[in-house]
């Protein structure tokens, strides 16, 4: 399928670029930047998702042997999966400049 990396690249660097196009058309990331520059981050509506998101992680710890999730964060999701949202959430927004 591919000849060399340079081929291999170039088809993930467009796949990437096809799903962060497909992630702002929803609203959920916005760019900051231009060509190589370019930064993405969470919107209000992205950060929205949390809460499903750390329900992910704790549903691939109880099924997947091989996650990668860190043992510590999925016992603090466990415990409560709110605090850990809301502290996320907090952390993100002052990072992405939204509070």
């Amino acid at each position: 399928m591919f000849t060399d990396r340079r081929t291999y690249t170039d088809f993930l660097a467009n796949v990437l670029a096809d799903r962060l196009k497909q992630l702002q058309a929803l609203g959920l990331i916005r760019r900051r930047g231009t060509g190589r520059g370019a930064t993405y981050a969470l919107t209000e509506k992205g950060l929205d998702l949390l809460p499903a998101m750390l329900e992910l992680v704790s549903w691939s710890a109880r099924h997947d042997r091989h996650t990668a999730a860190p043992p510590d964060f999925v016992a603090r999701i466990r415990r409560d999966r709110e605090a850990v949202a809301t502290a996320l959430r907090k952390n993100l927004r002052r990072g992405y400049g939204l509070d």
